[in-house]
């Protein structure tokens, strides 16, 4: 079968012997002639070559938002147990190794290049792209490791996404909303079916959803998943001080808020926390190892407050949705006489409705391209700012205003120079455009 597959039309030299983890990343670049093409027909008959076997409980999690959040909790409780963790994540702000995490420790560059030489003799003639060929190489790294579990991100999706040729012990759904609409479908309907399929047969499937489309639970119903719900199989409840997680076996008291930031990390904890009951009787997790996991877990680029002042908040949101919560996450926090955003997307994203919700929260836009053919350039977002602004209802004095910059550093240049100590700078729009002010700052925590 694996024979049949179609071939790359050009097929670059695989790097030498001693060559870098960057030559091996350039070469990944250049290996397909797509950069995402949806299917698990070539990765499959690759990964039949490879020893991906492995006794780790494998967690899969999938989710417009909050994958990288919840892996993260996972990852902190399943290691604070005394477990080896080995999570995969992506994509990486500034380093590929971010993507690879084995006991807390992002993976070497020997490692990853020799986790991609075993994929690159495996693979004969069958064309891999980028995502693919990283994939499969950071399996492998795992399960040459003796490891106690597997916590993989889904890239995109679920059904088609390469993470997928993994069967999960136990399926996380963070959330379910509009995103990659041209892959996969314009409906929450249509995206959480497709999200749904890395459920499976007999395994718990943990929706934290609150409102699942009808597809998800239909899906989960036909194959005999073991779906948990939020709200009915677990949930969570708080004050100021603490909070406290309800499952299916019983609850988890007086637990400390979570060290990351933001209005949905609850939901996010409260999923992950599902997941961990799930697996009780593979992977024992004491009170105390939950406490610990939950203070220590920490995922750069979701809702982090760099110490020091301005006030400089980093944030990858890139959707309606996610954009949502963090404007809700602004609107929390205390008083500050100026924001500004500093702000870089992708065209094929919701521009318009990104800025329609973060409307109220800006005094001024700083409005940069980003290195990439798929983003909107800083020039044409400025407009886009400015369009969304004459049409809205939001009445702030003085009215907001925009400029243009050709990269994030620039703009966040030029939003320090501007803002008092008491004001606060809000970076966001992409993993691009916090990746873009990560190197211009020497302030960044792992919070």
């Amino acid at each position: 079968m694996s024979d049949q597959i179609p071939l790359s039309s050009v097929a670059p030299s695989a790097p030498s012997k001693d060559a870098s983890l960057g030559a091996w990343l350039a070469f990944l670049e250049q290996l397909h002639p797509k950069t995402i093409e949806l299917g698990l027909e070539r990765v499959q008959a690759v990964a039949d070559r490879l020893a991906l076997q492995s006794s780790a409980i494998k967690y899969v999690v999938a989710g417009t938002n909050g994958k990288g959040s919840t892996c993260a909790m996972l990852e902190a409780i399943l290691s604070a147990s005394g477990y080896r963790v080995g999570m995969y994540t992506s994509p990486h702000l500034i380093d590929f190794n971010e993507r690879a995490r084995i006991n807390g420790e992002q993976a070497s560059d020997a490692q990853l290049v020799s986790a991609f030489e075993i994929v690159e003799q495996a693979r004969g003639d069958i064309s891999l792209t980028y995502f693919e060929f990283s994939t499969l190489a950071i399996l492998s790294l795992f399960a040459k490791e003796k490891l106690d579990a597997w916590v993989l991100e889904i890239g995109l999706g679920g059904r088609l996404d390469a993470v997928n040729i993994i069967d999960a012990d136990c399926a996380i759904l963070t959330s379910v909303d509009l995103d990659h609409t041209d892959w996969l479908g314009n409906t929450r309907e249509k995206i959480g079916w497709e999200k749904a399929h890395v459920f499976r047969q007999e395994k718990p499937a943990i929706c934290a959803d609150p409102t699942p489309p009808a597809t998800v639970v239909e899906h989960a119903a036909a194959i005999g998943a073991d779906l948990w719900l939020f709200g009915r199989d677990f949930n969570y409840s708080g004050d100021r001080q603490q909070w406290a997680f309800a499952g299916r076996q019983g609850r988890r008291n007086a637990l400390a808020y979570p060290a990351l930031r933001g209005a949905n990390q609850l939901l996010n904890a409260a999923g992950a926390l599902a997941a961990i009951e799930s697996t009780r009787h593979l992977l024992p997790v004491t009170q105390q190892a939950v406490r610990i996991g939950l203070l220590q877990a920490a995922l750069p680029g979701r809702f982090q407050i760099l110490p020091g002042q301005p006030m400089v908040i980093l944030d990858v949101a890139h959707n309606p949705h996610a954009a949502a919560v963090l404007e809700k996450n602004l609107g929390n926090m205390g008083f500050h006489p100026y924001t500004y955003a500093v702000f870089g997307m992708m065209g094929d994203k919701d521009v318009d409705e990104v800025i329609k919700h973060l409307a109220p929260r800006f005094d001024r836009w700083f409005c940069s391209s980003l290195p990439t053919a798929r983003a909107i350039s800083g020039v044409d977002l400025k407009a886009r700012v400015e369009s969304v602004l004459a049409n809205s209802k939001v009445e702030i004095d003085p009215a907001p205003t925009a400029e243009s910059f050709d990269d994030p550093q620039s703009a966040f240049e030029a939003a320090c120079q501007l803002a008092q100590p008491d004001d606060r700078i809000v970076v966001f729009g992409s993993f691009l455009t916090v990746a873009g002010v990560l190197p211009k700052t020497t302030r960044l925590s792992k919070g």
